[in-house]
Order: structure tokens, then sequence, then C-alpha cells
């Protein structure tokens, strides 16, 4: 997530139905009416974990590119595998 005095950019990695992985990003969320994404907010959706990883990381980077030129100095961890695996594995075997 990406925040400056007037601006927030959240980006998302989700499961959807049908075994799909989705990359989502909006621009300041906080003042939609529903908490629930929009179709234009995915950026991917595509069936391999690793290049939803990538599509979210260049969001992210553009973002962080983005937020360097306005002045913050805020750093950003990229999305790694593993903190999607864990919450998958625990869903899927019920643990």
């Amino acid at each position: 997530m990406r925040c400056t005095a007037s601006t927030i950019a959240a980006i998302w990695i989700e499961r959807l139905p049908g075994a799909t992985w989705a990359v989502g990003r909006a621009v300041n969320p906080q003042h939609r009416r529903s908490d629930e994404a929009r179709a234009d907010d995915y950026v991917f959706q595509g069936f391999e974990l690793n290049d939803a990883l990538v599509a979210a990381n260049e969001a992210l980077e553009d973002d962080a590119v983005v937020s360097e030129q306005d002045g913050s100095g805020e750093k950003v961890r990229p999305f790694v595998r593993e903190e999607l695996l864990g919450p998958l594995e625990r869903w899927f075997f019920g643990r």
C-alpha cells in the first residue's frame, strides 16, 4: 500500500473462484461506498501464482517509483510466495 498526504494506493493478491489468482490495485479505496473490488481494479488474472507475484511486484514497484518522485521515503516490501502459501494451505487443509 502506498500512502501520501492525499493518496492511498492498495495492491493485493487474491484467489478467485475457478482456481484463478488475481492482482488488484485501487487508488483511495477508503472513499468507496463498498469494500468490494471493481472489475477494473484487477491488473492481472491467471492460473499461476508466480505470474501473480510478478504482476503484483511490478505494480508495487511502479507505485514506489512515483512515491519516491513525490518525495516519500517510505520503503515497501515485495510480495513473496511464502506469504500467500501459508494462508492458502491453512484454508485448503482446514487448519
